[in-house]
């Protein structure tokens, strides 16, 4: 009898070994295809037609209603730095039958991942498929050995890493579409701080994007940057190599989402902004809200940092718009 418990043990253990077992490896090809707005879109972030590889790595995770897994593929943009050349993404995918919105998600300047898994999670454990993309120079994508950063001193470079994140994110967004649990005309994006900066401009790029959350952005950033004490250095530097303020205008104009906040219009927009931003300038937030059409904006009665207080409020806020179907 003994002998008996102890063998049927032994089953259950290797069934259960095996039901926990991850997936192998995945391994494909993804085509981007423009749509027909391509031509109106920022010369800077127009793409045409290709194939593109991708792997796809599937992660342990003790939840019973998301999957994770690791997904990389090449980036756009080929840069002198090859861990920047690889774009680094998170997926968390929702167990639930049948098609699910897809949202991309981009994390904070100070690169900050855990608060973008946190939305990524909830997103995913509500129905809401999330990948959340690593941006240049940002966590395996930096050199080691290498200043380079995707926001720097130099405003012609971040202009070269903006541009290269909004690039890598249209892939990604292609790579959502793509998948089989995604309903391909229901893709989103959201970001918080940078992300929602980024975000903002990858959504004026990325005619798929039809719902756009965004947390604590805001647009017109060369006049605040020209005027602020705290970028007095960068402006020293730009005046050095014999810049003037209309060429450096014009220089951030090229990734200011203002600039193309025309492109959105009619979408379904979430502005989640702080009232008091020592960072973003209420102005600024302004100034997007006006360009994207003046869609719903929710204002937290904090600033920048202190708006973490808020942060459950915007999980909810975030789930529910995303969640929403017309």
């Amino acid at each position: 009898m003994k002998r008996h418990l102890l063998a049927a043990l032994v089953s259950c253990f290797v069934l259960a070994s095996a039901a926990w077992a991850l997936p192998p490896p995945r391994e494909g090809e993804v085509r981007f295809d423009p749509t027909d707005k391509e031509p109106s879109l920022g010369e800077l972030f127009r793409m045409a037609p290709h194939a593109f590889p991708f792997r796809q790595e599937f992660q342990k995770t003790v939840s019973t209603a998301i999957e994770i897994s690791l997904v990389t593929f090449p980036s756009p943009v080929e840069t002198p730095h090859p861990n920047n050349n690889t774009v680094h993404c998170e997926y968390f995918r929702p167990l639930t039958p049948g098609k699910h919105t897809a949202v991309v998600a981009l994390h904070i300047l100070g690169g900050d991942f855990d608060l973008s898994r946190l939305f990524c999670r909830q997103l995913a454990q509500n129905g809401v498929a999330a990948l959340f993309v690593k941006m240049p120079y940002y966590g395996p994508r930096q050199q080691p050995g290498s200043p380079a950063r995707m926001i720097s001193e130099d405003p012609e470079g971040t202009v070269a890493g903006m541009r290269q994140a909004v690039l890598d994110i249209r892939r990604g967004a292609a790579w959502l579409a793509a998948q089989d649990e995604v309903d391909a005309d229901d893709l989103g994006i959201f970001g918080i701080s940078l992300g929602g900066i980024t975000g903002a401009l990858a959504s004026t790029a990325e005619p798929r994007f039809q719902k756009i959350c965004l947390l604590l952005a805001g647009g017109d950033m060369a006049q605040i940057a020209w005027q602020s004490p705290e970028l007095s250095k960068v402006r020293e530097k730009w005046l050095a190599r014999g810049g003037d303020q209309r060429k450096f205008y014009d220089t951030v104009k090229q990734i200011d989402p203002v600039t193309y906040g025309a492109n959105v219009r009619g979408r379904k927009i979430l502005m989640l902004n702080a009232s008091h931003d020592e960072v973003i300038p209420k102005e600024c937030t302004e100034s997007l809200w006006r360009s994207f059409g003046e869609p719903e904006i929710v204002w937290m009665d904090a600033g920048h940092y202190s708006a973490v207080r808020f942060i459950f409020d915007g999980l909810a806020r975030a789930t529910k718009f995303f969640q929403a179907k017309d």
